[in-house]
C-alpha cells in the first residue's frame, strides 16, 4: 500500500492545567482515529509548553528574584519518558490506531529537553528525538540533545524522522536525515512566520519527501498564568498563530498553511510521489558528490561520567 492518510494537529498547551493538555491530546488523537488518519503530529511542546514571551526576569551575569521559581513552574509541567503520561499517549495512539509524533518537555536528570516523541499503532514508545540546538532565549531553559537521539522508526511507508523547528536552519542536520532515506518529515515547531512556510517547501523540495509541520496556534489566555509574559498581557491577544502544512516531494502545498485557529488538517497522500521525484534530484544518490563532500555523524550517546569498574579478583 503506497497511499495513507496524514494529518497535523494545530492546537495549544492549556496554560499550567496539564491534565487539561493531556486530555486535549487524547480527544484529538481520537478525532484523528475518527477521521482514519494513519499517521498524526502534534506541534513542538505541545506536552509541557512553549512559553513564548517568556524572558524568566533573566539578564547577562545575573538571575533576578522570580526567575528560579518561574523555571519551577514551568519545569513541573514536564514529563518523565517513559512515564505516566508516555503511557496515556501510547494508549490514545493504540485506540486510534496511528501512528503519532508529538512535541514533549522532557525533564530528565535536573534538565529539560525539548523533545518529539514517535508511538506506534500498538501504542508502543518507538524513540525520540532530542533537539539538537535550541534557539536564542530556549537556551535558557532547554539542554542540548546529541547524535544518540537523530531517530528514524519504520512504517509501512518508510522511514520517518522529525526535525524540531530552527533544527531546520541546520544543513547538516537535514543531510544526516535524508541519508536514513526519509519519507515522512515531522517538522513540530513554535515558528509562526511566513518564511516558515517557505522553508518547510525548501525541505521538502530538497528531500524528496513528505514534510508534516505542526505550529500550535495560542493566545495569551492559554499562556501560563504563573509565568511573565513580554509580548502582552491582553487575553484575546495571538501569541502563536498556527501555520500548520503539509508539503509534498516536490515543495508543492497539500494543505495549508492555516492561520484561523485550533484545527487537524488532513491529507491523503501517495508514497510513490517520492519516487517520481527523485527522477531528478536525490541528495544522498546521484545527485550527490562523495568524491568531494562527506558528512561524518556521531550518533553515540554522549555522557558526562564514564565509570570503569576496577577488575575484581586482582
Amino acid at each position: 500500500m503506497t497511499t495513507l492518510k496524514v494529518a497535523v494537529v494545530q492546537a495549544a498547551t492549556e496554560g499550567t492545567d496539564s491534565e487539561a493538555t493531556l486530555r486535549k491530546a487524547e480527544t484529538l488523537i481520537a478525532e484523528c482515529g475518527r477521521q482514519g488518519v494513519n499517521i498524526a503530529v502534534f506541534p513542538e511542546a505541545f506536552i509541557g509548553g512553549y512559553p513564548k514571551g517568556a524572558d524568566l526576569e533573566i539578564c547577562v551575569g545575573m538571575r533576578r528574584p522570580g526567575t528560579r521559581q518561574e523555571y519551577l513552574n514551568y519545569a513541573s509541567r514536564a514529563i518523565v519518558v517513559p512515564g505516566a503520561e508516555t503511557e496515556r499517549l501510547g494508549a490514545a495512539a493504540r485506540d486510534a490506531n496511528l501512528f503519532l509524533v508529538v512535541g514533549i518537555i522532557e525533564r530528565a536528570g535536573g534538565t529539560l529537553y525539548c523533545c518529539a516523541l514517535f508511538f506506534g499503532p500498538d501504542g508502543t514508545l518507538l524513540g525520540k528525538h532530542r533537539k539538537t540546538i535550541p534557539t536564542a532565549g530556549e537556551k535558557l531553559i532547554w539542554g542540548f540533545g546529541d547524535g544518540s537521539t537523530l531517530t528514524a522508526i519504520e512504517t509501512p511507508w518508510g522511514p520517518m524522522g522529525a526535525v524540531i523547528c530552527w533544527e531546520n536552519y541546520v544543513p547538516l542536520l537535514r543531510m544526516a536525515m535524508y541519508d536514513k532515506g526519509i519519507t515522512i518529515y515531522c517538522a513540530p515547531t513554535a515558528n509562526d512566520s511566513d518564511m516558515w512556510a517557505t522553508t518547510m517547501q525548501h525541505v521538502a523540495f530538497e528531500g524528496r519527501c513528505f514534510v508534516l509541520s505542526a505550529c500550535q496556534h495560542l493566545t495569551r489566555a492559554q499562556y501560563p498564568s504563573d509565568m511573565r509574559n513580554t509580548i502582552t498581557d491582553d487575553p484575546e491577544a495571538i501569541l502563536l498563530r498556527g501555520g500548520s502544512m503539509i508539503v509534498g516531494p516536490l515543495g508543492n502545498v497539500i494543505a495549508g498553511p492555516n492561520y484561523d485557529g485550533e484545527t487537524i488538517l488532513t491529507a491523503d497522500i501517495d508514497i510513490d510521489d517520492i519516487t517520481r521525484a527523485h527522477f531528478d534530484l536525490d541528495v544522498n544518490g546521484h545527485y550527490a558528490r562523495p568524491d568531494i563532500f562527506q558528512l561524518t555523524v556521531n550518533e553515540q550517546a554522549r555522557k558526562t561520567v564514564v565509570t570503569l569498574n576496577a577488575p575484581t579478583g586482582s
